[in-house]
């Protein structure tokens, strides 16, 4: 079966570009989008911690968050559900520590109006010495995001395959590859990489040039507190020890923001990282877990920039990358698609996005 795209990587990367490209050429006919396991969004774009800071990134990543987040809180399209509303973001250890992450734009909270913010901090005043938020942050529905694209990209004409591994690829003349994925051959005149943690891998398949991609594990967990944070209460992040939390439902999201180094496969937490984060968290904080209703591990797959690459391979011919997004999928997803979207219409990212950060984004070069 020919088709003019195939996308490979059903995670919020492949299903925004699906949906972008197809509302840019007006119609979906000719694009399908094939992800390896039964479900859409299986692995870390249902594992997010749903919070997207402008102020977390390298530069090129920050230009493309603030062309993200005003997409994503007042969309152009109708969507079912918010999709992402302010919530700020509070930094908080020793005066070092918070140092080292302040930037431009952030504002420094005394010793009372971080205790007025997050009155839970207020009985280790000796760890949490100073302060910085990020006003401009936001809380985002990861779920709401993923299924308002799969609607969008279905409504244009978007064929979506689950199920469907891709394990072979080669050259089908005129520039065209054929594809087997799960029970089907396909004949695309381009194929996008966005395969997350597996990108690496399936470039093998087309010969391209590996762009050393590396899976990061992060844990996180859902859990009930004897005194729930209040609805606007800010995310929070110890600068001294990495870990951070944010309210939800009748409690909190706690992640360790770890960054360790894995294969590529469907991370499961380890029962002795949420023992000992909830200790953590009981220890640092007037906090008080009383159950666990859900814990998980995602994998942040990393280039080695800490910028996603989004640009044609240099060795094999009509493969576009769209990967290594590593912490900042959902906070750069409407303008990396975009941008995705540019290089399959016209050939080259339009000057919304600045040069440097257009190049930045070009995969590495082969080496001989």
């Amino acid at each position: 079966m020919m088709v003019d795209t195939v996308i490979i990587g059903g995670g919020i990367a492949g299903l925004s570009l699906a949906s972008e490209l197809a509302d840019r050429r007006g119609s979906g006919a000719g694009i399908t989008l094939v992800e390896a396991e039964a479900t859409l969004a299986h692995h870390t774009s249902s594992r997010s911690a749903q919070q997207l800071i402008p102020s977390y990134g390298p530069e090129p990543v920050l230009e493309l968050t603030r062309l993200t987040i005003p997409d994503l809180v007042e969309p152009t399209h109708a969507v079912p559900a918010p999709l992402a509303w302010p919530s700020p973001f509070v930094v908080t250890g020793s005066p070092a520590d918070v140092a080292a992450e302040t930037v431009p734009g952030l504002r420094t909270l005394s010793s009372a109006e971080l205790v007025e913010y997050c009155p839970e901090l207020a009985d280790n005043p000796e760890r949490y010495r100073a302060a910085i938020i990020d006003d401009s942050a936001v809380r985002t529905n990861a779920t709401a995001l993923v299924e308002w694209h799969r609607q969008r990209a279905e409504r244009a004409g978007v064929r979506i395959i689950t199920g469907a591994t891709v394990t072979a690829a080669r050259p089908a003349g005129d520039g065209a590859w054929a594809l087997t994925a799960g029970g089907d051959d396909l004949t695309a005149r381009t194929v996008v990489n966005a395969a997350g943690a597996w990108a690496d891998h399936v470039a093998g398949f087309f010969g391209a040039v590996p762009q050393s991609l590396q899976p990061l594990r992060r844990t996180a967990a859902l859990v009930s507190l004897s005194q729930p944070l209040g609805p606007t209460h800010p995310m929070v992040e110890d600068a001294t020890s990495g870990w951070y939390y944010r309210p939800d439902a009748d409690g909190a999201m706690i992640s360790w923001g770890e960054a360790e180094p894995s294969p590529a496969c469907d991370a499961q937490p380890r029962p002795s990282a949420i023992d000992e984060l909830i200790e953590t968290v009981q220890r640092e904080t007037t906090m008080r877990v009383t159950g666990v209703r859900k814990a998980w591990t995602g994998l942040r797959t990393e280039t080695p920039s800490d910028v996603p690459v989004c640009g044609w391979d240099p060795r094999a011919g009509n493969l576009l990358w769209l990967a290594g997004q590593g912490g900042y999928g959902f906070q750069t997803s409407s303008a990396l698609a975009r941008a995705a979207t540019d290089l399959l219409v016209d050939g080259r990212i339009g000057n919304w996005l600045s040069a440097e950060s257009a190049a930045a984004l070009q995969p590495r070069p082969a080496t001989s």
